[in-house]
């Protein structure tokens, strides 16, 4: 029985081979298209068998948190564990990372030790200088660049709401942030249209593209749209937060601006949302919200995110 299910599960995506060439997952512009859908096709069959196979038994996950986490931790440490492998969770306050050692320093010893690291921090530089010195799969699971797992996430999902993203209108409104970032990465690989409404402050870091077109009304950006996006305006930490409040005035999601979109366009937020302001209880809880089978694919797709960076041909 675990061995029809086995080939049933894995044997489509080719054999797993334990091999120690590195396979990061850090941004989606830097994976090639074929992988992508096969990540996503894995995600999908994970989440519909339900399987119980432990993959990655006697496996270790070393996790790094410079910034806190709700749903990035709870579903790669639940993902780990229900694929038979064990979790390390370190932040500042655990390590000599909090008392001024470097973070490469850091990498060198812990790569030594387990078999997977995912990292989830702040520069870019910082993941880059993790990648240099690491012996062991890095998977970024977010930098003030980019939230390459989110997406993957968000793609899920969307995928089993549409079976196909081809010819999709996309709307990000709020902050071209690293989520963002992540949406225009994605444009590589799917044929869906993306459209990105931000105050002119927030605009995101852009590469030209035909898929990608910038607004500065939101309703004229979500007029015919088929998904309508967006995030919290204020992250943890930030400065000057009343001011950016400010700016941001108009460009909040709710009943009213949905309105303009498609009858059956779809909501996505990657949490937490500060109900109120990027986004209103009536849009986060309507029916048409995919908010919280976005959270669960979480877990999913990241357990195959896990397989791919730690065998090399599925």
């Amino acid at each position: 029985m675990l061995m029809k299910l086995y080939k049933k599960l894995i044997k489509p995506c080719q054999n797993f081979k334990m091999e120690r060439k590195i396979r990061h997952f850090l941004d989606l512009n830097l994976i090639d298209t074929k992988s992508i859908k096969e990540l996503l096709n894995l995600g999908h069959r994970l989440k519909s068998s339900q399987s119980n196979l432990k993959f990655l038994e006697k496996k270790i996950l070393a996790m790094i948190f410079e910034k806190p986490s709700t749903r990035t931790r709870i579903s790669f440490e639940i993902g780990m564990k229900q694929l038979g492998g064990e979790v390390i969770t370190l932040d500042q306050q655990d390590t000599q990372l909090g008392q001024g050692e470097s973070i490469k320093d850091t990498i060198k010893v812990l790569s030594q030790y387990s078999d997977i690291i995912m990292y989830r921090g702040t520069a870019q530089k910082r993941l880059d200088d993790i990648v240099s010195v690491s012996n062991v799969p890095i998977i970024n699971g977010l930098t003030d660049s980019s939230h390459p797992c989110q997406i993957m996430a968000d793609i899920m999902t969307l995928e089993e709401k549409f079976d196909s993203l081809n010819d999709k209108n996309i709307t990000w409104i709020g902050d071209g942030n690293n989520v963002c970032n992540s949406w225009i990465h994605a444009c590589k690989h799917f044929d869906f249209n993306f459209r990105i409404c931000t105050p002119i402050d927030f605009k995101p870091k852009f590469h030209s593209s035909k898929k990608i077109k910038f607004f500065e009304d939101p309703k004229e950006a979500v007029k015919g749209t088929n998904v309508v996006i967006t995030d919290t305006w204020l992250s943890m930490g930030m400065k000057d937060q009343d001011q950016r409040l400010t700016k941001f005035k108009g460009f909040q999601v709710n009943e009213e601006l949905m309105n303009f979109a498609k009858d059956d366009a779809v909501f996505l937020h990657c949490l937490p949302a500060h109900r109120g302001e990027e986004v209103t209880d009536d849009v986060i809880d309507n029916k048409n919200s995919l908010v919280w089978k976005e959270a669960f694919n979480r877990l999913h797709i990241q357990k195959a995110i896990l397989l791919w960076s730690l065998y090399m041909d599925f």
